[in-house]
């Protein structure tokens, strides 16, 4: 059979001009567009094409792949210059699509790269001070927005290069830095690695995240005993949490804080109030966690919008973190054992901690008796019915004869911001190096223990550069980025704009 369609006649060229052009266009290999081809547009009852036949007919129309076309630095330096006129910006990525679509020239990365070494230096020095994939850098922080008026606190764990959310958690506290531990360690667990560095504002609830990522990397490389693999910053400059607070707030949280005020406005609910408070817990966060997971998983499933003048792939966020190759970029996980995991997680945050109870267990048993009493089965928790919920086990409650204080009182103390865990700062550990680049640049990560991009790293991207296969859209690119003003809680039309380029500016900087 294979045999017989080699005699077939090739199909006529004007049928499918058009579709070779519109592939080529999107930079597709001659594969790929040959099985599309084959796929979509012909008759193959009547006609064949082979590769070979399919690349003559590509070429037949003008259409030349870089290695024909052979361009050097010097064949490129006039469209180069044309092309820096409309867009001063664009990097190297940017520049060989803007090479390909607007003078026909496809050109290699290595020539590219050549180009810009020679005529552009001080792109090739802005990168060498940035970081240059994901897992360099995990951010954490934590959300009080609802801590005082709910009773509920929030945290967020995030890998910036890539924008992929690791976790958003809600709980009765923040404060507390088993906790915190708890929500990192769970997260390695699952992927099984763990970034170069974590980063923080310097609270001490961020102590426990601290020394148990430090003693992983000491663990797994015994050479940086001694340092502290974890960047502190202030509250100004650990932006990406920051900004992903500031959309919460604006995409997540107004419709949910219409819900919460229900109670709070009828005087059904009070945080200060003990009985109330655990019934709150009790039925409010299940329910409201389920949902940060919802919302949490369509922002990592949601392609950014492009634009040229943006330093960050613009993919999908959980596509970058997963395949960073096919973005141009590294990943500088660092593979952790089970084992050692686990041995952080019982020095640091034991699983029956109280801190990790929803409730106090006997409260519990006694709400599920009378959850389980509202109906068979009971129904699932929505936010049409989470207010009736509540208040039929708060009046089960109500009708029990309990000695609420003696009994779960520590529940409410331990949700205190001055409740005091008693976690200290591993002693005695240097605080990584900062990479101050050509142009005054900070690097923050912890490439290279904290020094930047050496050689070795610098040839991985090179390498990927030089690909004769295009990358998807998105890739890196090094351009300059002004500088927007620093505000996260305003009300105007571009904030969203504003607070990509702020963060992007700052990952630039390393800040």
């Amino acid at each position: 059979m294979a045999r017989g369609n080699q005699h077939k006649p090739l199909p006529p060229v004007d049928s499918v001009a058009a579709y070779i052009l519109k592939y080529w266009k999107k930079r597709r290999t001659d594969k790929w567009i040959l099985e599309r081809l084959k796929a979509k547009h012909m008759d193959l009852d009547r006609y064949g094409m082979g590769l070979t036949s399919f690349i003559g007919m590509r070429e037949s129309m003008g259409l030349f792949r870089t290695r024909k076309q052979g361009h050097d630095v010097e064949s490129i330096q006039a469209a180069m210059g044309r092309l820096r006129l409309q867009y001063p910006k664009a990097g190297r990525q940017e520049m060989l699509g803007l090479l390909f679509h607007e003078e026909s020239m496809s050109v290699s990365r290595r020539i590219i790269t050549t180009y810009f070494a020679l005529y552009e230096p001080e792109l090739v020095r802005q990168r060498r001070a940035r970081p240059a994939g994901v897992n360099d850098i995990w951010c954490v922080d934590q959300h009080d927005k609802w801590k005082y008026k709910f009773g509920l606190a929030l945290h967020v764990g995030l890998e910036p290069f890539s924008g992929r959310y690791l976790w958003i958690k809600i709980w009765w506290t923040n404060s507390n830095p088993r906790l915190i531990l708890k929500y990192y360690l769970d997260v390695v667990e699952e992927l099984g690695f763990i970034p170069l560095v974590s980063q923080s504002d310097p609270g001490t609830e961020n102590f426990g995240m601290a020394n148990g990522h430090t003693l992983l990397r000491h663990m797994h490389d015994p050479a940086l005993v001694g340092t502290l693999q974890h960047r502190w910053m202030n509250k100004t400059k650990n932006v990406m949490p920051e900004i992903a607070w500031s959309q919460l707030r604006r995409r997540f949280a107004p419709g949910f804080e219409d819900i919460l005020d229900i109670g709070v406005t009828n005087g059904w609910y009070e945080p200060g109030n003990l009985r109330e408070s655990l019934v709150f817990r009790f039925v409010f966060i299940p329910w409201l966690q389920a949902e940060l997971d919802a919302y949490m998983d369509r922002l990592n499933d949601t392609q950014k919008r492009a634009d040229r003048n943006k330093i960050l792939p613009h993919g999908v966020p959980s596509d970058v973190f997963e395949n960073p190759e096919e973005y141009g970029a590294l990943d500088f996980k660092v593979r952790v054992r089970p084992d050692a995991i686990a041995q952080v997680r019982q020095l640091y945050a034991p699983p029956d901690h109280e801190v990790f109870a929803l409730v106090p267990a006997d409260f519990q048993e006694l709400a599920m008796q009378f959850y389980n009493e509202i109906s068979i089965p009971p129904p699932p928790v929505t936010r049409d019915n989470v207010w009736d919920v509540y208040l039929f086990i708060l009046h089960r409650f109500e009708a029990l004869d309990l000695e609420l204080e003696e009994r779960w009182g520590y529940a409410v103390t331990m949700s205190r911001d001055n409740y005091q865990e008693g976690l200290e700062l591993l002693p005695n550990l240097q605080p990584l190096p900062q990479y101050d680049g050509p142009g005054g640049e900070a690097y923050l990560g912890g490439v290279n223990n904290g020094l930047g991009l050496d050689a070795s790293h610098m040839a991985r991207l090179d390498a990927m550069m030089n690909r004769d296969l295009p990358l998807p859209h998105g890739t890196l690119d090094i351009i300059e980025v002004p500088l927007p003003r620093a505000e996260f809680w305003g009300d105007d039309e571009n904030e969203e704009e504003q607070e990509e380029e702020q963060v992007e500016l700052l990952l630039v900087q390393g800040v």
